[in-house]
């Protein structure tokens, strides 16, 4: 199951993070974007042992405790992107195993640029939910994030308050 907002969680829980990512010049933009990974979702049968695993390989910590489904390990330098882990009792070979969660400040504009770049639509937005699941050329589904009011590279809200 996955949480209806992960903007909530983002919202709530994470601490600030300025980072300037910058862009590569092949993706026609010359200065920081509107688009940004915020993380990298990786769905696991063994949640609990992904999670101890990848923590102590990365050296990354918890966000906050981890639901019965859901988990996010930051980096404390504050130099590399997050890292989730979504318990899937399925296993490999369904939808997808591990995708990108793409952070947006202009999520509508940016979703029309990526379609315009030969990105499908496979789940637009849904009432109670802050993102949208493209797939790229080769079918490799990501999400676009609805983070308006981020700075650009910011995986954070800075607004702690909800």
């Amino acid at each position: 199951m996955i949480f209806s907002s992960r903007r909530s969680i983002v919202t709530s829980l994470l601490q600030p993070l300025n980072i300037y990512v910058p862009c590569w010049p092949a993706s026609g933009m010359t200065k920081p974007g509107k688009l940004w990974v915020g993380s990298i979702v990786i769905d696991c049968r063994k949640f609990d042992e992904m999670i101890a695993f990848w923590r102590a390989a990365l050296s990354y910590e918890l966000r906050y405790p981890p639901s019965d489904d859901w988990a996010i390990l930051y980096d404390p330098t504050g130099s590399g992107p997050n890292i989730s882990f979504q318990k899937d009792p399925v296993g490999p070979g369904e939808i997808y195993w591990f995708h990108f969660d793409l952070y947006s400040s202009d999520p509508e504009g940016e979703v029309k640029r990526l379609m315009q770049l030969g990105a499908k639509m496979m789940q637009p937005m849904a009432d109670g939910k802050d993102y949208v699941t493209l797939s790229d050329p080769d079918g490799n589904p990501f999400d676009i994030i609805d983070t308006k009011g981020f700075k650009f590279g910011q995986r954070v809200n800075l607004d702690i308050s909800g």
